[in-house]
C-alpha cells in the first residue's frame, strides 16, 4: 500500500504539488491522471524518495521508500526509460541491478523472458528502441518480484501488441494481490486498464474514485435520435424537462431522460425513428470535464523545467 498524507512540494514560489493525500490499495490497478503540469512526476518522485517533500509523508508499506534496506524487493519502478547505461546489455544491466539487490542471476533471465526481451539480452541497450527501452525498464521494475509497482507511462513507445502486453500484464500483477500505480495520459488505455484513480490537477486532489464513479460523476449520459420529424419529437421532449440540441436537421441530442423514455414517447405520437442510442460520456470526456481549469499549470508556473509534471 501508497500512502500519501499532506504531501506538498514547493520549487521557490511555485508549488508544484499542494497538500496532497491519497491511498493506492492492493488488488487493483491505480490510475494516476492529470494534465500537463499537474505535478504527477514530482508526486511519484517523492514517493520514491528521490524528491524530498517540503511538508506531508509518503510512505510504502508503512515506511519512506529509504527505509527499505533492499527496495527492489518491496518496490518496483519504472520512472525513467533511459536510465540504463548505453554501453551495457540488457542482462549486464539487470546484473548489476540484481547484485546490489542481493537477487539471484536466475531472475535475471526470468524478466527479460517475461517482458519479451529474451532474445536481445546479450545486446546493448544503447541501440534499443524506445519500447524496447520501455520493455527493459519495466524488467527492472519486475526483478525483485516485489508487491508494489510503481510505472509513469509505461506504454510510452510500444506498439499496439506491447500495449496489450502490458494491459494484461498490469492487471495480473493488481489480481496476484499486489500495489499498481501507474500515471498515463493515454485516457482510452486508462479506461481499459484501470479499477481505481486519483486524478490532480494544479498539484491538488480533484478525485479518489473508481473509474465508474469518475465518469458517472462528472458527466451526463446522452441520448442520440434520428428522425424525419425532429422538430415535433423536441417539443414533446422539451415538455416533459429533457434538454434537446438540435445537430441538423434531423438529428438530436437529448440529456435529461434516457433511452427507453424517448422510445415510448415517439411510438406514442406515432414519430417515425431513423436511430436511437444511448451514449455514455468516455474516461477522456469526464476527465476533460474535470480538469478544464486545470490544464494550464505549466504556462502559469513560468518554467520549472517539468518540476510540476
Amino acid at each position: 500500500m501508497i500512502a500519501a498524507e499532506g504531501l506538498t512540494k514547493k520549487y521557490g514560489s511555485v508549488t508544484a504539488v499542494d497538500d496532497l493525500s491519497f491511498d493506492v490499495l492492493p488488488g487493483r490497478v491505480t490510475g494516476f491522471l492529470g494534465p500537463n503540469g499537474a505535478g504527477k512526476t514530482t508526486t511519484l518522485r517523492m514517493v520514491l524518495g528521490l524528491d524530498a517533500p517540503t511538508a506531508g509523508r509518503v510512505t510504502i508499506g508503512g515506511r519512506p521508500y529509504g527505509a527499505h534496506r533492499r527496495p527492489l524487493f518491496e518496490v518496483g519502478a519504472l520512472i525513467d526509460a533511459q536510465a540504463f547505461h548505453g554501453g551495457r546489455s540488457a542482462a549486464q544491466h539487470l546484473l548489476a541491478l540484481a547484485h546490489s539487490n542481493g537477487i539471484p542471476r536466475r531472475r535475471v533471465h526470468e524478466v527479460l523472458e517475461q517482458v519479451g526481451l529474451g532474445d536481445v539480452a546479450g545486446r546493448r541497450a544503447g541501440g534499443f528502441s524506445l519500447g524496447m527501452r520501455q520493455r527493459l525498464g519495466i524488467a527492472a521494475a519486475l526483478l525483485g518480484d516485489p508487491p508494489v509497482l510503481i510505472l509513469d507511462e509505461p506504454v510510452n513507445g510500444l506498439d499496439p501488441e506491447g500495449i496489450v502486453w502490458i494491459r494484461t500484464l498490469l492487471k495480473s500483477l493488481a489480481a496476484e494481490g499486489r500495489t499498481v500505480f501507474v500515471s498515463s495520459h493515454l485516457m482510452s488505455e486508462m479506461a481499459q486498464t484501470a479499477d481505481h484513480l486519483v486524478v490532480i490537477g494544479r498539484g491538488r486532489l480533484l478525485a479518489d474514485t473508481s473509474v465508474e464513479d469518475f465518469v458517472g460523476r462528472t458527466s451526463r449520459d446522452e441520448v442520440r435520435v434520428v428522425t424525419p420529424q425532429a422538430t415535433e419529437l423536441a417539443g414533446l421532449l422539451t415538455g416533459q424537462g429533457a434538454h434537446v440540441q438540435a445537430v441538423d436537421g434531423q438529428r438530436l441530442v437529448v440529456t435529461g431522460t434516457d433511452v427507453s423514455t424517448v422510445g415510448r414517447l415517439a411510438a406514442a405520437h406515432r414519430i417515425v425513428l431513423l436511430e436511437l442510442a444511448a451514449q455514455s460520456a468516455s474516461l477522456e470526456e469526464s476527465f476533460m470535464e474535470l480538469t478544464r481549469d486545470s490544464a494550464d499549470h505549466t504556462a502559469d508556473s513560468g518554467n520549472v523545467d517539468g518540476a510540476a509534471r
